[in-house]
């Protein structure tokens, strides 16, 4: 079978979209690394660790009002030419953050580094797509997705290891190098590819009228945010409850990021073959698990169990939610494909938010483990309610 001039087998995926894969790990060790430098910035800022999580916050936000203001505005534009001006933007913003003097300043160099992030990952989703048959989408989607999977496997342990030897700074240097050279390998690797014709800003928003497009984005919100009320607060969290040093945290990291290398292509395969049944059950064992972690963190070796389970569930709803959204939108593939990322950042945004908003009230830690489940809870119902409209959809077809 060909794709686009170019051979494919079932047992192996393009090379360009490891390049995608590559700027992924990018953009995921940027954004997932704060999280385990927390306690160092806040030190060194003289703010609170609640507001130093707002620094997630701000990132997420940044993807939100990035992601379809970007898209929109650069319809037209030749693929490899945007991706490669994302990753400049990119690495511009984890410069600023590197010599950033004060907290506000990190704040906006957070926010611009963050304007990438979701067109990028819309636009490079729609690339792997096209670049494999129909029944291989959500396995491309899911290869390019490893690149956030080995960011916190390797970025996000690296990284805080690094900032806690030489200082969260250093940190965000070697965020910049990374990004460089993942716009090198996009340079060698993608071919230019036009963009998909268009009638326009107006004729993507009539795509956007669908009931189940925006069921998608709900589940998406609600789904994944749910893991971010826990993992924005998750050093101190290792730190107080379960009584970890903080070298021990970049372990404990590691063995989180192990856990998501290993969902991310389960999720795929998973999707491949039953889409929504498969969301819906990832989405029911993610729920349950960070409830149980109430419980488990003040167990060490319960923690280091929780934290790979916890991973693999988490990361396997990324190719189902990515893939679900592309299907629900056919005619707006790329602005729905980043308005998806879009909402696994208000989603995390809201989890930041939520997080923080319990410790300042005074709430023990599992009390996060009860927010995040029950949000994660409400992604599952609108999943429970997509695939009805679905159902619904194809009888009336039928």
């Amino acid at each position: 079978m060909t794709i686009n001039g170019a051979p494919t087998a079932r047992t192996a995926l393009p090379i360009q979209i490891y390049a995608l894969t590559a700027a992924a790990f990018a953009i995921g060790t940027t954004e997932f690394v704060i999280m385990g430098l927390l306690p160092e910035i806040a030190a060194d800022l003289q703010v609170s660790i609640p507001s130093a999580g707002l620094l997630v916050a701000g990132y997420a936000l940044g993807v939100v009002v990035g992601a379809p203001i970007l898209t929109l505005g650069t319809l037209r534009f030749e693929r490899k030419s945007l991706l490669l001006s994302l990753m400049g933007l990119f690495i511009a913003g984890n410069v600023i953050a590197a010599i950033a003097p004060s907290y506000e300043i990190l704040m906006i160099a957070r926010v611009v580094a963050a304007l990438c992030h979701g067109t990028f990952f819309g636009v490079g989703a729609v690339v792997a797509a096209s670049l494999v048959p129909s029944d291989r989408q959500a396995s491309a989607i899911a290869l390019m997705f490893t690149g956030l999977a080995l960011a916190n496997i390797l970025g996000v342990p690296g990284g805080t290891a690094i900032g806690q030897m030489f200082g969260w700074r250093a940190t965000f240097w070697c965020v910049s190098a990374i990004g460089a050279a993942a716009a090198i390998a996009i340079a060698f690797l993608i071919r230019p590819m036009q963009a998909p014709p268009t009638a326009g800003i107006a004729s993507e928003f009539v795509a956007l009228r669908s009931a189940s497009l925006w069921l998608a984005l709900g589940t998406t919100v609600f789904g994944f945010g749910g893991v971010f009320v826990i993992l924005t607060f998750i050093a101190p969290i290792l730190r107080d409850a379960t009584g970890m040093s903080p070298d021990t945290v970049a372990i404990a990291l590691l063995v989180f990021g192990a856990g998501l290398t290993l969902g991310n292509p389960v999720g795929g395969r998973l999707a491949d073959r039953a889409l929504m049944p498969s969301l819906i059950a990832i989405l029911a064992v993610l729920s349950a698990l960070q409830l149980v972690f109430g419980w488990a963190m003040f167990h060490l070796a319960a923690t280091y169990v929780f934290l790979f389970c916890w991973g693999v569930a988490a990361f396997a709803t990324i190719a189902p939610l990515q893939t679900r959204v592309v299907h629900a939108s056919p005619a707006a593939p790329a602005l729905a494909s980043s308005l998806n990322i879009a909402a696994f950042n208000l989603g995390n945004a809201c989890g930041a938010f939520i997080g923080g908003g319990l410790i300042d009230r005074g709430f023990a830690l599992p009390a996060l483990t009860v927010a995040g489940a029950a949000m994660t809870a409400c992604g599952l119902a609108l999943a429970l309610a997509g695939s009805r409209l679905d159902l619904s959809a194809k009888r009336r077809a039928g």
